[in-house]
């Protein structure tokens, strides 16, 4: 009879408790978690505070609680002010750009982890995984480099080879200024963006194919399976959930194009093809005349639709496919 008083009184430990004696027993392992809480609380939390200035007539001078509230006079300029031509042409051209990467670049690793999951010789995966990894980790400003020497007029290596084969038909070819076309632009960002992340993306998709049974391809070899038949019937639907989850998280980042790349890349020729919300709001917000106020309400509004889309998706990839996030 004591022995099961004991369990039902165990049964019926508040969770406070249970966790108090959780952090007790492991305060070692707790302790490692206090650097990530500091840089959640100082660089994630903390700063929310400055969304008040879209609401704010901001000066740096008054700061935050000197400046005049002005309600939605900023997103009502931002929208609809005279100058917002430029954040619907930076808007739209961020959804385009957007939507080439998840048309073009989200399906290469995906494609790229299968093809490697088919190579049997160790040592030839690795290779192949050792050269396409190696991008992800140069810098930026280099990558850019590469990208505007290989497109430059004069000099540049396409030009040049496109130079030698309209030679070999007897053409004449006249050198085109790739970075001053607005038309090449999201091509060449697309383009040099699948060549940095395609191997490093495609670590999650190889995990999860590794972690599909080999007894399921063992039987549909013996079933007279060829391998295309395997890679559609078996490492797919495989991999499916992981393929979902890393979709939501895409759909979500969908307005959050990475402004370092654009900002290297473009130039204000192509402003109209390539002038996406982050640089607007860089140029809004630090060069010139800046408006923090009118920069603050565009990035908020990125946010929102940032967060509006993640939980549209989710609700989709749930009612479908029966894998979500939450």
């Amino acid at each position: 009879m004591k022995d099961k008083r004991k369990k039902i009184a165990t049964r019926k430990t508040p969770f406070a408790k249970g966790y108090i004696r959780s952090i007790k027993k492991d305060w070692r392992l707790w302790l490692l978690i206090i650097p990530l809480l500091l840089w959640l609380y100082f660089f994630a939390y903390r700063p929310m505070y400055g969304i008040y200035i879209a609401f704010l007539k901001y000066s740096p001078f008054k700061g935050i609680e000197g400046s005049a509230f002005i309600g939605l006079e900023n997103f009502r300029n931002l929208m609809f002010g005279p100058s917002s031509e430029y954040f619907w042409r930076a808007f739209k051209n961020t959804i385009l750009i957007s939507t080439y990467g998840l048309a073009f670049s989200f399906p290469m690793p995906i494609i790229f982890a299968l093809l490697l999951h088919e190579v049997k010789s160790n040592k030839s995966r690795k290779l192949v995984q050792t050269i396409t990894y190696a991008p992800h980790f140069i810098s930026e400003v280099i990558v850019c480099s590469l990208v505007l020497t290989m497109l430059s007029l004069n000099t540049g290596l396409f030009n040049v080879l496109l130079e030698k084969l309209f030679a070999l038909f007897g053409q004449e070819f006249t050198p085109i200024h790739f970075m001053a076309k607005s038309e090449y632009f999201r091509s060449i960002y697309t383009i040099s963006g699948i060549w940095k992340e395609v191997g490093f993306s495609s670590i999650v998709f190889f995990a999860a194919l590794c972690g599909i049974p080999n007894e399921l391809y063992e039987a549909a070899k013996v079933d007279g399976a060829t391998r295309l038949r395997q890679i559609w019937s078996i490492s797919i639907p495989g991999i499916l959930p992981t393929i979902v989850i890393m979709l939501i998280i895409r759909v979500g980042n969908i307005l959050n194009v990475g402004y370092e790349k654009v900002l290297l890349l473009y130039n204000p020729g192509i402003y109209d093809r390539a002038d996406i919300l982050s640089t607007y709001i860089y140029r809004l917000g630090v060069q010139n005349n800046p408006n923090y106020g009118v920069s603050t309400a565009a990035s908020l509004i990125n946010s929102l639709i940032g967060f509006a889309m993640v939980i549209m998706a989710n609700r989709i990839a749930k009612k479908f496919s029966q894998t979500s996030l939450w």
